[in-house]
């Protein structure tokens, strides 16, 4: 007898009989960013193909992410003013919490609307909380302001909030605050390990991020990976829904071993950087963009994330409803 590994390798539909990890559709998780003053999507130069949108692009953005299978959709705000401690983000009228409400207003429950519970983007000094007279972050006051922040993108209809800022505590905090006023079926996405990366540069234009030096105090360091599953099972023990791992491709051991810790779906998030080096290499001509993109999606769930957040969403999505 002569084992020939290659007899299910033969044909596509062999391929597909055998294959042992799909992406669908509905396992993607688009991110949006809303920016506070325009009349019109604004282009991002480090994220081809990205765009600051304006109320009405996103929620044609959120429509079309919706007919495109997609399973999600994460919002970011963008304020035109900023001050320490970050108060656009509290404010019931300000861009993301009104932009929650847009969304909702106009897709409901159709898709999963999810919320970036941070400062960084609404605080004038960059950083994910509020700072001591030192410009050390404070981490027991940085809780205080996400719960009223969480209270405010509950109120405005999140089905997911997602703690994104790395304060110790605060998937507790929240979920207390929360419960606390009545708004015990909103879900928490704990962004329970997110490294201090380089990947991120592309993303801080998208946000007009205002930091200046780094957030390695706060944020994990990428060589530790028992710090990052003690992360992971922390939030689930403070009520964390779903946990996620971010950057997604530079930590694809990171991810099988939280999915291997915890019994909670485990999210990804496909960074800005590792979007942008692909568009990148593909507008050069040195890479198939569609498949490096279909490959790199398929690698995140194989390690175990059930739930992939990317700016491919859908792009993606329509390919694999294409070709599946």
């Amino acid at each position: 007898m002569q084992i020939r590994m290659r007899r299910l390798r033969r044909t596509a539909a062999l391929r597909r009989l055998v294959s042992e990890v799909a992406v669908s559709p509905s396992d993607l998780v688009l991110p949006l960013f809303i920016r506070e003053g325009l009349d019109e999507p604004r282009a991002i130069g480090s994220l081809p193909g990205v765009v600051q949108h304006s109320r009405d692009s996103l929620r044609k953005a959120v429509v079309e992410a919706v007919q495109a299978g997609v399973g999600g959709v994460m919002l970011f705000g963008v304020p035109e003013t900023r001050d320490a401690v970050g108060s656009g983000g509290i404010d019931p009228g300000g861009v993301l919490n009104r932009a929650i409400r847009d969304v909702i207003a106009e897709v409901g429950d159709s898709t999963v609307v999810m919320s970036d519970l941070c400062l960084d983007e609404f605080t004038s000094h960059g950083h994910c909380g509020v700072l001591r007279s030192d410009g050390t972050v404070d981490n027991d006051e940085t809780l205080k302001v996400y719960g009223e922040m969480a209270l405010a993108q509950a109120a405005a209809g999140a089905h997911l909030l997602g703690p994104s800022g790395m304060m110790d505590g605060q998937i507790g905090y929240v979920r207390e605050v929360l419960d606390q006023h009545g708004h015990a079926d909103a879900g928490l996405l704990a962004y329970a390990v997110k490294f201090a990366s380089a990947f991120y540069g592309p993303f801080r234009e998208a946000v007009e991020s205002q930091l200046d030096g780094d957030r390695r105090s706060y944020q994990q360091d990428p060589s530790r990976v028992s710090e990052a599953l003690r992360e992971a099972r922390l939030d689930v023990s403070e009520g964390a829904d779903l946990v996620m791992v971010k950057p997604g491709l530079p930590y694809l051991d990171v991810i099988s071993a939280v999915a291997a810790e915890v019994d909670v779906p485990v999210a990804a998030y496909q960074v800005s950087g590792e979007y942008a080096m692909v568009e990148a290499a593909a507008e050069r001509g040195w890479i198939d963009r569609d498949a490096v993109m279909l490959e790199t999606l398929t690698s995140l769930r194989r390690a175990g994330a059930q739930i992939i957040l990317s700016y491919w969403a859908v792009p993606a999505a329509r390919l694999l409803r294409e070709r599946y």
